[in-house]
């Protein structure tokens, strides 16, 4: 009886604690090596398919029999491209992923977004593009109109309706704009030069926001002084009227 309760030498307490290490071991490498890869398929993977270009209708089965899965996270507009049709992938094609990965796509929209209208009146027509690039709105035409304001925009239009910033448009919507040429529309009479120095016609022409055109020089006929102005064009008279911004030529005299 005594024996029975005898403690145990070292050796059995080395015994045991290897016996007990062992089927630690035995658990830690069955889990990992036998119920993980049974459960998850660990070690098991799929190529992601090219799905770009296809319609997000025909998916379903089709990632479906790959044992795959998509999701719609993002979405744009392009008139060019069919509705609905996948514009990009992720994971991309070729990759390879577990069973029941999901992969994230971008669409083709079916309607343009709506946008608020830039306000392009008042800025020069080389930033109104630039702007109408940027809202992903499409240049129409560009109609010059007398006005002193060279390259500005004076009025934006759609479908032939003027509208003002704010206003709801879609993407890919054309935008017509009325653009000043620079000129004016103010009309007044021509200024004679004729039998003026060349120097104080061009100041005068200056002065009153026309421009000098051509420059040509002739003979001096008797009573005429060289360098003055001898003939102009347009030709001054009663009825004669020019617009400011206009060219006019001179005939000076050598």
């Amino acid at each position: 009886m005594a024996s029975f309760f005898k403690a145990n030498t070292p050796l059995d307490v080395v015994k045991h604690l290897a016996l007990v290490l062992g089927a630690a071991a035995l658990l830690v490498l069955g889990f990992f090596y036998v119920y993980l890869p049974v459960t998850t398929h660990h070690g098991e993977t799929i190529t992601v398919p090219k799905v770009t270009g296809m319609n997000v209708a025909d998916l379903e089965k089709y990632l479906d029999e790959r044992n795959l899965a998509y999701f719609v996270d993002d979405s744009s507009y392009n008139p060019g491209i069919r509705p609905f049709t996948v514009l990009t992938q992720d994971p991309a094609p070729g990759e390879k992923v577990k069973e029941g990965r999901k992969i994230y796509l971008q669409v083709a929209m079916k309607r343009p977004p709506v946008i608020k209208m830039p306000k392009l009146v008042d800025g020069s027509v080389k930033n109104a593009q630039l702007i109408l690039q940027s809202y992903d709105l499409v240049v129409g035409q560009i109609k010059l109109v007398p006005n002193l304001a060279q390259n500005a925009v004076l009025k934006q239009f759609v479908n032939g309706k003027e509208i003002v910033p704010g206003s709801p448009v879609a993407k890919g919507t054309r935008i017509d704009l009325e653009v000043g040429d620079g000129l004016g529309n103010q009309e007044f009479p021509v200024p004679n030069l004729v039998n003026m120095p060349q120097d104080e016609a061009v100041t005068l022409l200056v002065g009153q926001g026309l421009q000098k055109g051509e420059v040509f020089e002739v003979a001096a006929e008797e009573g005429q002084t060289a360098g003055t102005v001898v003939r102009q064009r347009p030709v001054p008279g009663p009825d004669a009227t020019i617009r400011m911004g206009q060219l006019v030529d001179l005939w000076i005299a050598k």
